[in-house]
């Protein structure tokens, strides 16, 4: 019996050692075309792989659309790229019921939307009920056309690039929407170094193949919900969560004039999520603390609403996310 036990334990270590090696092969097929930005790549795989949507943002140019475009090229699934305008409608993106004079009967025609993976555009670009539109489908999986609700295929992740909000013609998106996110990014523009690379390829077309399937990254997926999380690092990541809420409770009474709006447990769900895809992408079967760390960032940056007071004296969500993690004791 022991033999036995130890045997499937033995296969499932293997095959998970090499879906991880399979996925992490991702990484070299993006760089033939994305320069730079290693951590942004990483963290866009981490979302992947916990099922999770992604939101860049960065001022134009910096490649943002690169490099979403050259992620989806490398996973081979379905992509539809949806250009977010302020004269964009809700049915250009779900869909809308058409009358057919034939059969005297609506017929559904369906929108963009129905792809495994969406590039939504400078989504702040857009008005509000375009925004309200795509939270259905971020959320449920789902979108309503007429009086009936389609389901969309997995995996399904939301790829959306933004302009700071100061640029002309953005909005600010709502807080039940950015707080859908798995995680948010920031694109910076490169070094001297890497911006000279670009230059030199610039007139250099790369084509990235598809070297993962749909298969593939479902029993990634499949694997990183497998993750083992000791209790230690599960209470370790609610006191990491929690704290943004009342950190006066954690020996941070400095941090409570700073924050209008902790994180919610949506944000608890998806720093354990991204601990246990950080793990799978080191080739361990198990969460440590530094997994944890390491992902706070992209987690919570954007679940923590700052007060004015904070605005004034500078200090971001990063800010308080680094007090944090030098406060809370490590397990």
């Amino acid at each position: 019996m022991l033999t036995s036990t130890s045997n499937r334990d033995a296969q499932w270590l293997a095959s998970f050692t090499q879906s991880s090696d399979h996925f992490s092969s991702l990484t070299p097929e993006i760089n033939k075309v994305v320069i730079g930005n290693k951590e942004t790549i990483h963290y866009i795989l981490l979302a992947i792989l916990c099922k999770g949507h992604v939101l860049l943002e960065g001022v134009p140019g910096v490649a943002k659309t690169t490099i979403i475009k050259a992620i989806t090229s490398a996973l081979g699934l379905h992509f539809k790229r949806i250009q977010f305008t302020p004269d964009l409608l809700p049915s250009d993106l779900i869909g809308t019921l058409i009358y057919n004079q034939k059969t005297l009967e609506f017929e559904t025609k369906k929108g963009p939307i129905f792809a495994n993976l969406i590039l939504a555009d400078e989504i702040n670009r857009a008005p509000a009920k375009v925004q309200s539109a795509l939270l259905e489908a971020m959320q449920e999986q789902q979108v309503t056309i007429g009086n009936n609700s389609f389901p969309l295929d997995e995996p399904f992740l939301v790829f959306a690039t933004q302009n700071p909000n100061e640029q002309e013609g953005t909005y600010r998106l709502p807080e039940a929407q950015i707080d859908r996110f798995f995680c948010k990014l920031i694109i910076t523009y490169p070094t001297l170094a890497e911006e000279k690379q670009v230059l030199c390829r610039a007139n250099t077309p790369v084509q990235v193949q598809a070297i993962v399937s749909k298969q593939d990254v479902l029993a990634a997926q499949k694997f990183v919900q497998e993750v083992y999380m000791d209790d230690k690092i599960a209470d370790y990541i609610v006191a990491i969560v929690c704290a943004t809420r009342a950190p006066q409770d954690f020996d941070m009474p400095q941090l409570k004039d700073f924050i209008s709006y902790g994180a919610s447990p949506r944000a608890t769900i998806a720093l354990g999520q991204a601990a246990r895809a950080e793990a799978f992408l080191q080739k361990r079967h198990f969460v440590t603390p530094d997994d944890v760390k390491k992902v706070t960032y992209p987690i919570l940056r954007h679940r923590i609403t700052t007060t004015y007071q904070a605005q004034a004296q500078n200090i971001s969500a990063e800010n308080i996310i680094a007090t944090l993690l030098a406060t809370i004791k490590t397990p």
